[in-house]
């Protein structure tokens, strides 16, 4: 539009010049001249102006085609800088937009390699330690080299126990990799929240106890309907309860709540046990990541690193958040899930 524009204005300014030109020549006497001169000066008058008009336009053209150049020799950082509000201007704002789109587009492609690399990475090192232990067991138990009927039965369950470590192991990698796949489906189902966490507390009961930790639980009186998979919000709620365990000071407690407001349903997960850094309370949620295992109580097996990070998944399938809040050796987990419905009884 611009190049027309300059195009029909160069052809009047050359129009009005030549009327000028004709006339001052004309007064001065030279009209034999008139017929060689005007088509001549009228070319010229045409190509000066064009070239004036013209000038900026062409010299945003070579700047947009340099920054194209710029930009298909890899260097996605680049932008083609355009004070211009007509087509040449949104064509250069085009190319940004897609520049953008495409070094986005580049990065989420690399964190995905390394997220697959980082993934191959981490189940190897968690795999390899129980695996080793138990070929060191059998070869043991295949050797013959036990000194006694005792020995023998404590090489047996420590196989077995490593075993069982190894299926939970392969089982949080596989929960894992099926959250984050593209395409999971859940399992909604009317569920009473008050009562699933009631349920799941009670079954917690047991395994606390046996490691020097007292229950204490603080729930909505009133039933919470929602539509969840029940599976899952179990599933993150136990990450939460045996993580409470694990990390717990013994003898020690740990506190279960509900509760809700008028758009949300909170569970929270409270215990006392050593204080971690900011660093490694802004990582706690990471996958494969692991704090020191001198936090650890003893009697717990170490897990992948998934586990809080599996949590975090599911909560947030269900369009909800789980968060940390850690202030002197306290530790308090909350799951927010939205309610969607208001279905209290």
């Amino acid at each position: 539009m611009d190049m027309l524009w300059s195009f029909g204005l160069s052809l009047l300014i050359a129009f009005i010049f030549i009327l000028f030109f004709a006339s001052f020549i004309n007064r001065y006497g030279y009209d034999f001249y008139v017929p060689y001169l005007n088509p001549a000066a009228y070319v010229a008058a045409f190509i000066l102006s064009f070239f004036l008009l013209t000038r900026r336009l062409v010299k945003d053209l070579i700047t947009l085609e340099e920054g194209l150049q710029i930009i298909s020799e890899g260097n996605l950082h680049y932008r083609v800088i355009m004070h211009r509000e007509d087509e040449i201007g949104r064509v250069a704002s085009g190319i940004n937009l897609m520049t953008e789109k495409l070094e986005r587009q580049i990065n989420k492609e690399r964190e995905l390699e390394k997220s697959k690399i980082d993934l191959i990475t981490g189940v190897s090192h968690d795999l390899r330690t129980p695996l080793t232990s138990i070929i060191g067991y059998l070869d043991l138990l295949r050797t013959n080299s036990f000194q006694n009927r005792n020995e023998y039965e404590r090489f047996v369950q420590n196989t077995y126990n490593k075993a069982i470590h190894l299926k939970k192991l392969i089982d949080d990698l596989f929960e894992y990799t099926r959250l984050t796949s593209r395409g999971i489906q859940l399992n909604l189902q009317p569920i009473d929240l008050c009562e699933l966490i009631k349920q799941l507390t009670f079954e917690f009961e047991p395994i606390a106890k046996d490691n020097k930790a007292t229950i204490v639980t603080d729930f909505t009186p009133h039933q919470v309907i929602q539509h969840i998979d029940s599976d899952k919000i179990a599933r993150a709620v136990d990450q939460l309860l045996i993580n409470a365990l694990k990390y717990s000071i013994k003898p020690g407690l740990i506190r279960i709540s509900t509760k809700t407001d008028e758009r949300s349903f909170y569970i929270s997960v409270e215990n006392e046990g050593i204080s971690i850094t900011k660093e490694q309370e802004e990582k706690i949620f990471d996958r494969f990541y692991k704090v020191d295992d001198s936090r650890q109580s003893g009697g717990i097996q170490t897990g992948t690193g998934l586990g809080l990070s599996i949590t975090k998944n599911i909560i947030e399938l269900h369009g909800g958040t789980v968060a940390l809040c850690h202030k002197d050796g306290i530790f308090n987990f909350q799951i927010r899930l939205p309610l969607n419905s208001k279905k209290r009884h």
